[in-house]
Order: C-alpha cells, then structure tokens, then sequence
C-alpha cells in the first residue's frame, strides 16, 4: 500500500518544485521593462532663449527647470531644432513633410511631452500606449505592424489622428490644454 502512494506524491513534489525553480530562480534573467533608460548627458537637448524668464515644472516625480520665451504671436511654446535620432527629430521630419510649419512642431512637442515624454514605451493602466497615448495603443497596427516599438509608427499614427480630429498640433495642443486630454 505504501509504495502506491509514493508514485503520486513524488510526482506532485517533483511538479511543484519544478514550478517553483521557474518562479523563483535566483539566476533568471528579468524581462524586459517599459520603462525607458535613463538618458545620458550627451542625450539632452537645450535652446537658448533670450529674453524670457526661469519656469520650474513639477509633474510626477520629475522636476523640470527651463527657461520660457516671452509670448509670441504664436499660440505654440518656442523649441528648437531636436538632435537627429531621437522621436522629436522624426517628429519634426513628419510635421514638415506634412507641410506644417515650426510652430506646429512646438505643439507637438508640448502634447506628446505631456503625455509621454516621447517614451515609445510608455503606457498607463487605461491601456493607453506610446508617444501619442493611443487607447487602446494597438489601434496603432493601422500606421505599421512594429506599434509597439516604433517610434516613427507611433508618431504617423498621432499625427494621422491629430488631422483628422484637430486639423493641426496646435488645435489638439489647445484642446489639451483646456481639456487635459486630446
């Protein structure tokens, strides 16, 4: 009788620590996290601004400290040139292939700052994802099958979506602005 319900029992110990050994290996290898790495200091970008006066953003647990140009005739925030590479670079080849011009540029870069950082991996719990915050983000396979970690996928979907419901950055930059969302 013994030796029958050995059989089993060292089945289940064996099947048990097996599931264990793969939940809890001290040597295995963490998966891959969204959270983008931290940028290096050849990485940030800058602009000089002449005139203008010293703004301190706090949101979250990042606090950013920048100088803001005085109002202009334009309703969009002053940026200037991205460094070749980044998302904003690909940006700023998008909004001028479309044939807007630099201001609607700073729009995007102030939309896309407030909602993701330009992090092609960002994403929060009501499934929004990447640059632009699509939600749900696979809506974005309609711009390209590689959504989830293309940055130039991402930003041609948002700025698709961005003409066809505020006509320009600045109208969905503007919305946000009074709304909180676009």
């Amino acid at each position: 009788m013994r030796r029958r319900n050995s059989l089993p029992a060292f089945a289940f110990t064996a099947a048990l620590a097996f599931v264990l050994v793969l939940i809890f290996a001290p040597d295995q290898t963490p998966a891959a996290s969204a959270a983008p790495a931290p940028f290096a200091p050849g990485e940030v970008q800058s602009l000089a601004v002449s005139g203008g006066f010293t703004s301190t953003i706090t949101r979250d647990s990042y606090k950013v400290t920048k100088k803001v140009a005085a109002a202009s005739k334009s309703s969009a925030p002053a940026v200037g040139v991205p460094d070749p590479g980044t998302a904003q670079a690909i940006g700023y080849e998008l909004v001028h292939a479309r044939g807007w011009g630099d201001d609607q540029f700073a729009c995007l870069v102030s939309l896309f700052n407030r909602e993701s950082h330009w992090n092609v991996y960002a994403s929060n719990p009501s499934g929004a994802y990447g640059i632009p915050q699509a939600l749900p983000g696979s809506k974005m396979a309609s711009a390209g099958a590689d959504w989830a970690t293309n940055p130039r996928t991402q930003i041609t979907w948002g700025l698709n979506y961005i003409a066809g419901r505020y006509l320009t950055p600045c109208g969905a930059w503007g919305h946000s602005q009074s709304t909180g969302w676009y």
